[in-house]
């Protein structure tokens, strides 16, 4: 049960995420600007992603919060569920804007960064937000169990994608 409720807890990071997939496109974030000669995010991080996406991840946190209250009430709640949505979306722009300093092309694998970005994340995000919440609701046991999950999740909804043509690549 408590790892049931760890992917609850989790699931509004991994719909932001996947939602960012399905909703992106337009203006990207970083304008279409460089840094160093490089994208600085490049131009599959749109606005469109980012706000839908986050937007996505609070409905659902929503919608578990109203069956469950994991997430806590009121704006404490608000505050855990943006967090997590936000943060996994900040933390694959992070990713981003490190794959194009080390000169990795958008789309080419990254293997583990690629899978455990988002995640990474939703943690940092909301240990920034709340503190307490994460601690109280996301023990070491549960970190690593999300971890181990995520890339093997992340890869076989990339090629759900992939096969659906939402993404150019399966990774």
């Amino acid at each position: 049960m408590e790892l049931i409720k760890a992917i609850l807890l989790i699931f509004p990071a991994y719909v932001a995420n996947a939602s960012a997939v399905v909703i992106g496109g337009g203006k990207p974030i970083d304008f279409g600007k460089t840094w160093g000669g490089k994208p600085i995010f490049g131009k599959g991080k749109t606005w469109r992603g980012l706000i839908g996406g986050c937007l996505c991840g609070i409905a659902t946190g929503c919608l578990i919060n109203y069956f469950t209250s994991y997430f806590g009430n009121g704006i404490e709640a608000f505050t855990v569920i943006f967090a997590l949505s936000f943060g996994a979306l900040a933390g694959d722009l992070i990713k981003s804007f490190i794959k194009r300093r080390i000169g990795k092309k958008r789309g080419e694998k990254w293997i583990i960064a690629d899978q455990i970005d988002f995640l990474l994340g939703a943690f940092l995000f909301t240990y920034i937000l709340n503190k307490n919440w994460f601690l109280t609701n996301f023990k070491l046991h549960i970190i690593i169990f999300l971890l181990i999950i995520t890339p093997a999740i992340h890869l076989a909804t990339n090629i759900i994608a992939y096969l659906l043509k939402l993404k150019k690549v399966p990774w």
